[in-house]
């Protein structure tokens, strides 16, 4: 079995066996190929970067090229049962337009995203005045990709606003994971499990 990143190894206990997911931002197809081997799942990719796409290829998966802030929209509507976007909704410049359309396409919707308002990224801010580099996020302010920082109260808000329902919730510190409790608080990632 292979070692997955903590968020992914959730999305993959909890995807179900012989279904249809499209992982957006798939980067080299990890997450793919795990759900492909362990639950015979019919599993398709979208990323944006070359070298990824050529990697998952090579690998024997089915990866196009392409951006989930325009690409999104040729999927017919309900092509998937799930549509997975793990840290990558802060790197779209439409978050909102993004989750509509993984919803369109995917009767379920995986998001998992860096929460900004951890303990550690805030006291980074507050004692060193400056942006915080931490295991998850591990590059400077002007080498990151994240455009939309976001926290678990955001991301809860924007949902509710979208009429979304929240299937379920896990929260991540390290790879650890945590209760619920002050999860905006505690969590330095959540991956939540939405539907319409």
């Amino acid at each position: 079995m292979s070692m997955l990143r903590p968020d992914l190894a959730i999305i993959a206990d909890n995807v179900a066996p012989s279904t249809r997911a499209l992982d957006i931002g798939c980067g080299d197809g990890t997450l793919m190929a795990e759900l492909r081997q362990r639950s015979n799942v019919d599993a398709r990719g979208l990323e944006l970067d070359s070298v990824n796409v050529a990697t998952a290829v090579a690998k024997g998966l089915s990866v196009i090229q392409g951006d989930a802030d325009t690409d999104l929209a040729y999927y017919p509507d309900g092509t998937f049962d799930y549509a997975i976007l793990s840290q990558t909704l802060q790197t779209t410049r439409h978050p909102q337009k993004v989750l509509d359309e993984l919803l369109r396409i995917g009767r379920h919707a995986f998001v998992s995203f860096p929460n900004f308002a951890y303990w550690r990224v805030r006291w980074s801010l507050m004692w060193g005045g400056r942006m915080p580099m931490t295991a998850a996020l591990p590059v400077m302010w002007y080498e990151t990709q994240n455009i939309h920082q976001l926290t678990v109260d955001d991301f809860r808000a924007l949902v509710a606003e979208l009429g979304l329902t929240v299937e379920n919730a896990w929260f991540l510190t390290g790879d650890r994971r945590i209760s619920p409790a002050a999860a905006n608080w505690r969590a330095e990632h959540a991956v939540f499990l939405l539907k319409r």
